[in-house]
């Protein structure tokens, strides 16, 4: 429904110092995100894509202005607050994979689980982990695995905690196009599928236009926004 707002930004600014003074990375930035939409964050390299989504997620804190996440108001936690809204409401799928290397891909998808204390952190990997076409690879480690199988495994890692909304950091940036095409469908599919949010920051105009909506920022300003053709 409309009325589900699940990402709010308000009047979002984000200024850092510099050698040549105050430099302004985002200004005055604010919009709504509803649950289970599909929005892209576009815009040149340097308009802010990455700061923006970091405020999002409570991975670093505005200069000015709020961001509210599943009805918390992120910009008032402290560091240990944040962490801790970011693993009970938030998925991260980023460019490259961060995979622990000494864990199989299921004990990587496991971990969120078991950091969170859940007792049916195994069924409940296996069950993620299938749903991503990785169940015959449940036991191979990061190495042994291809880069889409790597991602496969980074997403259902993402997603087994039902994460109200999904962060995807150019999520194709380290693979080939067929290979990157299938995890963007796997990334859509599981959005469409599970009502989590997905909030995808890309270069890339063909993949943001498969998205519900489209943010575009210039010169750290938000754009008005256009409607997805």
């Amino acid at each position: 429904m409309k009325s589900d707002i699940v990402l709010k930004a308000e009047n979002l600014t984000k200024q850092v110092t510099s050698p040549e003074g105050p430099l302004t990375i985002l200004r005055d930035v604010s919009f709504d995100i509803y649950a289970g939409e599909s929005v892209a964050i576009v815009g040149a390299s340097g308009a802010g894509k990455s700061t923006l989504l970091a405020l999002l997620a409570g991975l670093d804190t505005p200069s000015a202005g709020r961001v509210m996440l599943a009805g918390i108001d992120v910009t008032n936690l402290d560091e240990d607050g944040r962490a801790k809204l970011r693993a009970e409401r938030v998925g991260f799928v980023f460019q490259s994979f961060h995979l622990v290397q000494s864990l199989t891909a299921l004990e990587n998808v496991m971990l969120p689980l078991e950091l969170a204390g859940r007792r049916d952190a195994r069924p409940a990997a296996l069950d993620t982990c299938e749903r991503v076409g990785l169940a015959s690879r449940t036991g191979h480690y990061p190495r042994q695995l291809s880069g889409g199988e790597q991602q496969r495994v980074a997403i259902a890692r993402a997603f087994v905690t039902q994460p109200a909304v999904l962060f995807a950091d150019e999520p194709t940036g380290n693979l080939d196009t067929v290979t990157g095409e299938k995890i963007v469908s796997l990334l859509f599919e599981l959005n469409a599928n599970s009502r989590t949010t997905l909030v995808l920051v890309t270069h890339d105009r063909e993949l943001a236009r498969r998205c519900s909506r489209i943010l575009e920022l210039s010169g750290g300003e938000l754009l008005p926004e256009q409607a997805v053709a």
